[in-house]
This record gives structure tokens, sequence and C-alpha cells, in this order.
């Protein structure tokens, strides 16, 4: 399944809450959820509700389904809880964390600036958006890339308060990669214990 490109405020309506990396968006108005039908009930099955967890992660993060399934596999095989792993090496994606830095204002936006070569990772630069960021890197906008119209306007008001396993230096327009993130440290509203028991059903 390929990468969501559609309408933004349909995904944030389809869920009935605000999804942080997908858009700044907020859809007031329609509660009900989108398409012709959609103000009918529906029962939400236990394979629904689990599936509609996954997808979340998946228009967050801005990932395909076969990329997730590879994070899913990889969270499986380290130790501790598969479902917090999973959450930690999507957090740590360099998009991600230029999107939680403040670069930019969503993390398609944040993919582009990334793919188009305008961050640094400590000091050299870098296009890869699924780069997984270590603890101590450094993460600056490329020298040539610090009056960027998207850094400029989103710096000042970033989408989202700066967690504390980030820091930033916003005159330098320098940020810290400074550890793990922990469970409470991801803004996302989802249970990740439904998209583990997802992967294990399907597996």
């Amino acid at each position: 399944m390929s990468r969501y490109t559609g309408p933004r405020l349909r995904v944030v309506r389809r869920f009935q809450q605000q999804i942080p990396g997908l858009s700044r968006k907020a859809d007031g108005v329609r509660t009900n959820p989108p398409g012709q039908h959609g103000e009918r009930r529906t029962r939400m099955t236990d394979y629904r509700l689990r599936l509609e967890e996954k997808q979340k992660l998946r228009f967050n993060y801005g990932v395909t389904e076969r990329q997730l399934r590879k994070y899913f596999r990889e969270a499986k095989r380290l130790k501790g809880d598969t479902g917090k792993n999973l959450l930690q090496l999507l957090e740590s994606r360099l998009d991600n964390v230029v999107f939680r830095l403040g670069f930019a204002p969503t993390v398609p936006a944040a993919r582009q600036l990334v793919s188009h070569g305008h961050v640094s990772i400590n000091g050299r630069r870098l296009n890869i958006p699924s780069y997984l960021v270590k603890p101590g890197d450094v993460i600056t906008p490329h020298e040539k890339s610090t009056t960027h119209p998207v850094i400029v306007e989103t710096v000042p008001n970033p989408s989202l308060i700066l967690a504390d396993y980030l820091d930033l230096d916003e005159k330098k327009l320098e940020g810290v990669f400074k550890r793990i993130p922990e469970r409470e440290d991801i803004a996302l509203e989802v249970q990740e214990n439904f998209v583990v028991e997802y992967y294990s059903r399907v597996a």
C-alpha cells in the first residue's frame, strides 16, 4: 500500500481526533466521519478497532504499510515491550524529529525538507527521511537552507510543544536528540498494544 497523499482533514474526521504529524488544521465544524454515509453508526468490531489504531500510526508518521510492517518486525526483535519499541522506532525517524523540533509544520513537509537536502546531521547533509536518529545527534538546517521559508515560518510557531527528549537552540537553529523517547513523550493518542495484536493476527 502506498503512502497516503489524499485530503488530510478527511483523515482527521475519520478518526475523530487530531493527527499531529499529518496536519496542523482542525476540522471543528463537521464532526461526523467523511463520506456520503458518514453519519450512519457502524459497529466497531475488534478487527476494525485494531486496524484503525494501526492506520493512525501510518498516517501520523507518513509511512507505507510495507515500512510499518518492517518496523514492527524490528520492534518485535528488540528486548522489552513491542508496542513501545515500535513507537520509539517511528519517533526516531529523521523526518519526524525534524517535525518535532519545529523545523516543519507536518511530517510530510519535514520529509520534503530532508529529501531535498535541507537538513544536516552532525554537520553532514542527509537526505534519507527514514534515517533513525541516535542519542547525541545534532540536527540543523543545511548551511544554505537556514533561510528556507518553511523553516523560518515554522520555528517561531511549531505544531507541538518541544518534547523532553529533544533540545533546541532557536537562535542557532540547532536541535539535539538527547535520548530515546519514552511513551509519555509521544503526542499521538494511539493504543499501540492493539497495533501489536493486529500484526500478530495477520502475520
